[in-house]
């Protein structure tokens, strides 16, 4: 299946990373940035501004590899998942999207790619004083810790305490989040089990 380019030749291509499915950016692909990607592994766009083809990281180093190219259903727009090399924006950011201009993000899943950022970096810059670099340095204590927090959130489920229930589940998240980060494998072992599982 080919993507159906624009009156102007191009299509625009959502990048999102692959582990989080935090969108990181929007550009556009003519065809030759298309096969580019196709032919690299790496993100090629076309620049409106600068009517010229350009790939991402190029002068920066902040790459981004290729995991998966999805088409829509209209078959006009690309959702590319990356493994992202540094930042993805030019202002320093993760992610060109960073200002909420209506509503707000705290109540969806956009705090998890920000809390396993935060993780990582205490796990590599360990930080004194830090619950986190504290966990990393204790195995015992990091993998103990996810057994107490599911024993907890048992209590919370059982006992219909919604507000402790909450606060619970995000516990064992959290401690999870950091015994898997301590562990031999990565979130894309993770995913590729649940997608076993789900078949």
């Amino acid at each position: 299946m080919n993507p159906k380019f624009d009156a102007n030749g191009l299509l625009p291509v959502i990048v999102q990373d692959h582990e989080t499915n935090e969108v990181l950016m929007l550009a556009y692909a003519n065809e030759e940035a298309y096969r580019k990607m196709l032919k690299t592994g790496y993100t090629h766009f076309y620049s409106r501004s600068r009517q010229q083809q350009w790939m991402k990281g190029e002068t920066s180093g902040h790459v981004q590899e290729i995991v998966s190219i999805q088409l829509d259903c209209d078959q006009d727009t690309l959702l590319v998942r990356v493994k992202q090399t540094g930042v993805a924006c030019h202002l320093d950011r993760m992610s060109c999207f960073d200002e909420v201009v209506y509503g707000d993000v705290e109540g969806t899943m956009a705090v998890l790619p920000e809390l396993l950022r935060v993780v990582r970096d205490r796990k590599t810059n360990p930080v004194e004083g830090s619950y986190t670099s504290k966990l990393f340095a204790d195995e015992d204590k990091r993998l103990k810790k996810v057994v107490e927090e599911a024993a907890e959130v048992l209590l919370a489920a059982k006992n219909h305490q919604k507000k402790e229930q909450s606060w619970e589940v995000a516990d064992l998240i959290y401690h999870l989040m950091v015994a898997v980060e301590g562990m031999e494998i990565g979130w894309e072992d993770v995913y590729r089990k649940l997608a076993e599982r789900r078949k």
